[in-house]
């Protein structure tokens, strides 16, 4: 059995048979093996009942060794798709998959519990204004900042402190975690995909795990997985006003300034450091210990240990020479003017 959604926070519906996925998608059914489908799931982690599908030719390896009991493909990949599987052919086959996604899966809807029920003991403080769902699980210690809002499923750890006016969501808080007012923890990461009539939304089914002793600023954003985690790992600081999106694994001891965006997908190892309004790529690994200069534009690697700034970041001796040449060639050309 393959990883499903986190029955704390999505609620999986009825299944479906591959004709019903077919009908429901627009897309053309070349091969019906019979499976009943009652989960999406991404091609590397799908078992036999759930649906996968190929958006890029890179992941065709991963669609030959994917387990999935149904794959969405374009017709030219038909002939990768393993004899196991039953397959649609769909022109968009991101946005067929994310209409599966809201066809199987739903997120559980709010419904509210008492302070009392949610707390685990009496030492929980409440300032007024807060709301609870149903299923969400408080430490002892852990104060809750007026007016912030903790969804279904939420468990927070002990000794916390949560400010104001924070949504925290889809989401599982370690001991000793500060929140910032303002914050927006476990919303939807930005997911689209070309359909038939235009772009569609691709539902987020992971979560967001914040372990112990993170701090979070205000105002900052922490998008859940598309379907992995988000994670930011144990003692790492994040300043106000940082946007952190889906499916980010952080290190521990890292250290992120205000405004800085880290795109989704991205793996930062233990103790980086980035100064403010650095703005990292998706898909980018930063090694242990690297640091990355304020306003620097990530798009590629960074390994263990350097210090990268400029945009395109590059390590910080090479751009600090061409910067130098820069200027004294813009100076010589200069001077012949006055000439």
């Amino acid at each position: 059995m393959g990883v499903q959604p986190d029955p704390r926070f999505f609620d999986t519906l009825s299944s479906l048979s591959v004709a019903d996925l077919a009908a429901l998608t627009g897309g053309e059914v070349v091969r019906d093996c019979g499976q009943a489908i009652r989960r999406v799931a991404p091609l590397g982690s799908a078992s036999e009942d759930a649906v996968g599908f190929l958006g890029d030719r890179k992941f065709t390896e991963a669609l030959r060794a994917s387990w999935a009991g149904c794959l969405i493909v374009p017709a030219a990949a038909v002939d990768a798709a393993p004899s196991r599987a039953s397959v649609i052919v769909s022109r968009t086959p991101q946005a067929a998959w994310a209409a599966a996604s809201e066809a199987l899966h739903r997120p559980v809807r709010f419904s509210a519990s008492t302070l009392e029920e949610a707390s685990e003991d009496g030492s929980v403080a409440f300032e007024p204004g807060v709301i609870v769902g149903v299923g969400a699980r408080i430490g002892r210690g852990t104060r809750i900042g007026a007016n912030t809002v903790i969804g279904p499923g939420v468990q927070i750890g002990r000794d916390c402190d949560i400010g104001p006016n924070v949504s925290l969501r889809f989401a599982l808080v370690g001991d000793r975690v500060k929140i910032y007012a303002g914050a927006s923890i476990g919303e939807p990461g930005f997911g689209a995909a070309g359909g038939a009539t235009g772009p569609v939304d691709v539902p987020q089914l992971g979560r967001v795990i914040l372990q112990d002793g993170v701090t979070v600023g205000a105002n900052t954003c922490i998008d859940r997985g598309a379907f992995d985690d988000t994670v930011i790992g144990e003692n790492t600081k994040i300043d106000n006003l940082v946007m952190i999106a889906h499916n980010c694994v952080i290190g521990r001891n890292c250290l992120i300034a205000g405004h800085v965006g880290i795109s989704g997908s991205c793996v930062v190892g233990d103790g980086v450091i980035f100064g403010g309004k650095a703005g990292i790529g998706d898909h980018i690994t930063i090694g242990e210990g690297a640091r990355v200069a304020a306003g620097a534009g990530v798009l590629a690697d960074i390994p263990p240990g350097e210090t990268w700034s400029g945009y395109p970041a590059k390590p910080i001796r090479q751009f600090l020479r061409e910067t130098v040449w820069v200027s004294r060639q813009a100076g010589r050309k200069g001077a012949r003017t006055d000439d």
